[in-house]
């Protein structure tokens, strides 16, 4: 590798004393470009990655011989001259259910703070970086890619460039198999969710939890918390039937990039970049919200590119030689 990988150790004062009990301090890969220090006064552009559930920064930089982890994706176009330099930063918002979808949760904990208001921060004052937000990108996959979407929508003053891969949107369709799985999963605990909470928190081993339940939990902490509930959240359907629970569905939906377009046109418009892509063989049906989203934008003439690729949900890694060099360059432009 030309360029070099350090991970950094970030201690969160918004994460301290979580929900979850999970750790306030986390480990942030860090890659720095060949050219990076031998250059006196130059400053480069940020790309913030943003891992899918259950992902970590250290995870996704873990070494596989058969496979390119994402630094080594980024260090090999930069290498090959198809892509600009710039620092590529992977927070660590993992959480106890296995990711915090980066938004602020009363059941989960200030993910969405912790990247807005200490890991930029934390970034630029520690490294040679640009400071403006058309310098710095956000770019995720699958709950990357939501958190990715969401955080641009919200804030263009930190992050002027936004690319989405096969992020969660159309929730109807990519999260209705899991809320029914969950409603099958909690079976055995006589559809007691604190007693299934407590059979998983203390479980070691959590491969023997079905991953899609596990899932819908995962996202009713993030979408629906609620303080005064046993479970700190609100599930969306009613464990015996799965029939869904209309006032609670609606607080998912107004998360859902699909409906929250609308409401946030205007900061949408104000993006340099908004990318998405999504394939055709999805197998959460992500392509179908990506669709919806591309229509939603186009109906409110905010600029954007929609993309469909082949592939599916687990196999779709390549797509990042797109977008790495595609927010590179724009990045560069106030480099």
């Amino acid at each position: 590798m030309n360029g070099r990988l350090q991970i950094e150790t970030v201690s969160s004062l918004v994460l301290k004393g979580n929900p979850l009990g999970d750790p306030r301090r986390r480990e942030v890969p860090v890659y720095l470009p060949p050219s990076y220090g031998a250059a006196r006064g130059r400053r480069y552009p940020v790309l913030f990655y943003l891992p899918g559930f259950t992902g970590t920064g250290r995870g996704s930089v873990n070494y596989n011989p058969w496979k390119e982890n994402i630094v080594e994706r980024f260090d090999r176009l930069i290498s090959a001259g198809k892509s600009h330099e710039a620092i590529l930063v992977i927070p660590d918002c993992f959480t106890a259910f296995g990711g915090s979808q980066y938004l602020n949760s009363s059941s989960t904990g200030l993910y969405g703070d912790h990247i807005l208001y200490e890991l930029v921060g934390f970034i630029e004052d520690k490294f040679a970086t640009v400071r403006q937000p058309e310098g710095r990108a956000v770019l995720g996959k699958s709950s990357g890619g939501f958190g990715a979407l969401t955080l641009a929508m919200h804030h263009p003053e930190v992050f002027a460039h936004c690319v989405s891969h096969s992020g969660d949107m159309g929730f109807e369709a990519c999260y209705g198999a899991d809320l029914l799985k969950l409603c099958s999963a909690a079976e055995k605990c006589g559809r007691s969710m604190p007693r299934f909470l407590a059979e998983f928190h203390r479980s070691r081993d959590k491969a023997g939890f079905d991953h899609g339940a596990i899932n819908a939990l995962g996202m009713a902490a993030c979408y629906s918390p609620n303080p005064k509930s046993p479970c700190g959240f609100d599930l969306p359907v009613d464990l015996r039937t799965g029939e869904r629970i209309p006032a609670v569905w609606k607080r998912w939906e107004a998360l859902d990039p699909v409906h929250a377009c609308a409401k946030h046109a205007a900061t949408l418009s104000r993006l340099k970049t908004l990318w998405f892509d999504a394939g055709t063989k999805d197998e959460f049906f992500l392509h179908l919200g990506a669709r919806r989203l591309s229509d939603a934008l186009k109906r409110l003439k905010v600029k954007h590119v929609h993309q469909e690729h082949d592939r599916g949900h687990f196999d779709m890694d390549a797509r990042l030689d797109v977008s790495l060099p595609l927010l590179a360059q724009r990045c560069a432009r106030v480099g």
